[in-house]
């Protein structure tokens, strides 16, 4: 299927490709993708919100004028509860073009969605990923989340989403950033440069059921002995560091988990397009570029200045 590309979204994801910053399971400081070697040259960008121009044999050709989201994920298998093992962008070609193809189990149709085309294209990674990792999390109406990163694209998506689901959020961010993410749902939000740890203890003094993290590093150690009984602490990132040492007993007595998260499912998919046909997500747009601007965009998502979601247009 070929679809005209409205709005492209980044993530941190497109800068890590392009450094070359995931490792190797045997070689974690290894040159790598997200899924191993990538070739080169590779047209990034896994966020696409556009028109279906065409379509291939036996496709819908009614498909064909309608406005679409693409799940940017290459998955495993078929069905439902497929794990993604590639990606659009990464191991494909992107979406920094005007044009972009796209198989057609992956093309959601979203025409009467009131979201722009730039809020739509914001959803796939981000929201995708935050989804994720709250269906793993098994997050509950009236259970008691952790957000960290909560500025970034997937942070804010967490906030939305779990506020949505009738969590009580308590977010980590900073600085100016704070009273943003107060705005898009969190109900209290930790200043990550004073004692996250003491300010966690005085807002959730019962503890904390799920952590839905993009953190790491020593958040994970400080953090687990802050959850409640059969928490979960559900990591998607790595912003501050990969290495992470914590104690174990805190883990096995309290039957805790810690759930690695990557992406999104079909299944989590379609709920994602079902919130964007109602609009009951309002992504943040940080800033908008041309798509001639794309280095100017990155450097722009490397400083980590903004809040919410950064796009280019065609």
């Amino acid at each position: 299927m070929l679809v005209r590309v409205g709005a492209v979204a980044l993530n941190n994801t497109d800068l890590w490709t392009r450094e070359g910053a995931y490792g190797r399971p045997d070689d974690p400081g290894a040159l790598s993708g997200w899924r191993g070697p990538i070739d080169f040259p590779r047209i990034q960008g896994a966020d696409v919100a556009g028109h279906v121009v065409a379509v291939g044999t036996g496709a819908p050709r009614d498909l064909v004028g309608r406005r679409v989201v693409l799940d940017p994920a290459i998955y495993d298998t078929e069905g439902p509860d497929a794990n993604p093992v590639g990606l659009m962008g990464s191991e494909r070609d992107g979406g920094y073009a005007e044009y972009v193809t796209a198989p057609v189990k992956r093309v959601h149709d979203v025409t009467e969605s009131p979201l722009t085309d730039e809020q739509l294209a914001t959803l796939p990674t981000a929201y995708g990923t935050a989804l994720g990792m709250i269906e793993r999390g098994r997050l509950r109406e009236g259970d008691t989340a952790l957000v960290s990163g909560a500025s970034g694209g997937v942070g804010i998506a967490l906030v939305q989403i779990a506020r949505a689901r009738g969590a009580r959020v308590i977010a980590i961010s900073s600085g100016t950033k704070i009273d943003a993410v107060r705005e898009a749902g969190a109900h209290d939000v930790i200043d990550r440069a004073g004692d996250i740890t003491a300010q966690l203890r005085a807002a959730a003094p019962q503890g904390i059921d799920v952590a839905l993290d993009v953190v790491a590093g020593e958040l994970v150690a400080e953090g687990l002995p802050l959850l409640r009984e059969g928490g979960r602490w559900v990591i998607a990132g790595a912003l501050g560091g990969y290495g992470v040492a914590f104690d174990v007993r805190r883990l096995y007595l309290h039957n805790a988990q810690v759930i690695g998260s990557a992406m999104h499912t079909p299944a989590h998919f379609d709920l994602l397009m079902d919130l964007a046909r109602r609009a009951e997500v309002q992504p943040v747009i940080a800033a908008s570029f041309t798509l001639e601007q794309a280095a100017q965009a990155q450097e722009e998502l490397s400083r980590r200045g903004h809040v919410g979601k950064i796009v280019m247009r065609p």
